[in-house]
């Protein structure tokens, strides 16, 4: 399979299979949609009015030397082995543990329900915590690293027990030769410096949840009295980000039909200084006045190239900065583990209530359907693991034909459950997204390879 798009002056093709990615002049991309039907002299009669003979014949040569290397017309060699993936036997290796089922925010878009997640209010204890460290330890099988995600809600608002369970979770690792790779996501209403300072030892990435300007982030994430939070949050972030040498953090924000031109929320973000920003499209239900609708999206793709071309613009400058969802890795091709698994969830990722409930990721929970047991029991719902563990590409009748499929692997089950009812449908307008997302991470990367 192959794509090829035009993007901020470059001519790129990908080979979808193999994840080769050429930079080719205009002959090249007029040859390449004709190239397996047509024959040399077919194409140089076709092209005859807009290229010399010998040009065209000379770009095919080229065309077919890459074929031949496996980077072109590539055949996906993954697919009949697909049963075989199937029947693996899988581990733990992930937990995202909703240390707090509350917030002191009432942000307008939250699918947790401002921390209560179709529920009550409720805070983790340590005993339950524990247990959800063991039961990781315990079906992790091999694995060494492992990662705990500490989230809400607001987990700030349960503090002790996160830094009790990070000094349980040391202890640990050296009994079995383990490794906690934890994580906090934060709205930074209580974050001080003594906060900072544990998680600057303890934990290795941290979320700070910001949605860009002002106005923006007032009206989405206030208080439960309507007072905007901006003012509050942000010198914090700022000093949370110097303090870890603006590495190992993301500032993360969320976008809606209220801020379609969110490219200046992105700019906004790395003209305070933040270098690693992440700023995710709202999911929401239709009727909601801020949910992005399907005439939103020429608008939202501009705002990705627009964003895509300040990047290269800003690369090598003080200005710099990262955008999460143009992070792709394209050394390697599309990760094989990557495109069969996906992200995980409901095998290798679970997240846990504050009761010890397991569901397959934080955007389940609640939704009793997807209990798939406790950190106390295990996973006793077998059978929807298993049905997690088929869901892939393959599973998914609308990835069949999609250039994206490998590296967003069909996309977030939760978000196709959302509006199918199914976890092997897609979110169709977050797919028109990601495939906006890939192409301006795949230019990006053409524009700045040999550069430092």
């Amino acid at each position: 399979m192959i794509h090829q798009y035009k993007n901020n002056g470059y001519n790129i093709v990908l080979d979808v299979n193999s994840g080769a990615v050429h930079v080719v002049d205009e002959l090249v991309y007029d040859l390449i949609p004709f190239f397996e039907e047509k024959s040399t002299n077919e194409l140089a009669e076709q092209f005859k009015d807009v290229y010399k003979e010998q040009d065209i014949r000379d770009a095919v040569a080229e065309i077919q030397e890459l074929k031949n290397a496996g980077v072109l017309f590539t055949e996906d060699t993954y697919k009949e082995k697909i049963l075989d993936f199937k029947k693996r036997s899988t581990v733990v290796k992930a937990l995202c543990l909703h240390i707090a089922h509350d917030c002191n925010l009432a942000c307008q878009y939250c699918f947790a329900e401002e921390g209560e997640y179709h529920g009550k209010r409720a805070l983790m204890s340590y005993e339950v915590g524990k247990q959800a460290l063991d039961f990781l330890i315990s079906n992790s099988g091999s694995r060494r690293n492992l990662e705990v995600d500490f989230f809400g809600g607001e987990p700030l608002m349960n503090w002790q027990v996160v830094k009790d369970l990070v000094a349980y979770g040391r202890e640990q690792e050296k009994l079995h030769d383990k490794h906690f790779r934890f994580t906090l996501t934060t709205n930074g209403v209580l974050l001080n410096d003594d906060i900072l300072e544990f998680a600057n030892r303890e934990m290795s990435n941290l979320v700070l949840s910001i949605d860009g300007r002002k106005e923006v982030h007032d009206a989405m994430r206030p208080f439960r009295g309507g007072k905007g939070s901006y003012d509050l949050v942000v010198p914090r972030f700022q000093r949370a980000a110097r303090s870890r040498n603006q590495m190992n953090y993301y500032v993360r924000g969320t976008f809606t039909r209220n801020n379609l031109d969110f490219s200046r929320d992105v700019l906004h973000l790395a003209d305070l200084g933040f270098r690693q920003i992440s700023v995710e499209p709202v999911v929401a239900s239709p009727e909601d006045p801020y949910s992005i609708r399907e005439e939103d999206l020429p608008q939202i793709c501009e705002e990705y190239d627009a964003l895509a071309a300040e990047m290269v613009s800003r690369h090598g400058t003080k200005g710099e900065f990262t955008f999460f969802h143009f992070m792709i890795d394209l050394t390697g091709g599309p990760c094989v583990y990557k495109r069969l698994s996906g992200c995980g969830s409901g095998t290798e990722y679970l997240a846990v209530t504050p009761w010890g409930d397991l569901y397959p990721c934080h955007q389940f929970v609640g939704e009793e359907p997807f209990l798939m047991g406790n950190v106390f029991d295990g996973i006793t719902n077998t059978e929807l693991r298993d049905e997690f563990k088929c869901c892939n590409v393959y599973a998914k009748e609308k990835c069949r034909d999609c250039f994206a499929k490998f590296y967003c692997s069909g996309g977030c089950a939760a978000n196709s459950y959302k509006f199918h009812q199914s976890i092997t449908d897609a979110y169709d307008i977050g797919c028109v997204m990601q495939r906006k997302r890939v192409e301006c991470a795949i230019m990006i990367k053409a524009a700045t390879a040999g550069e430092s």
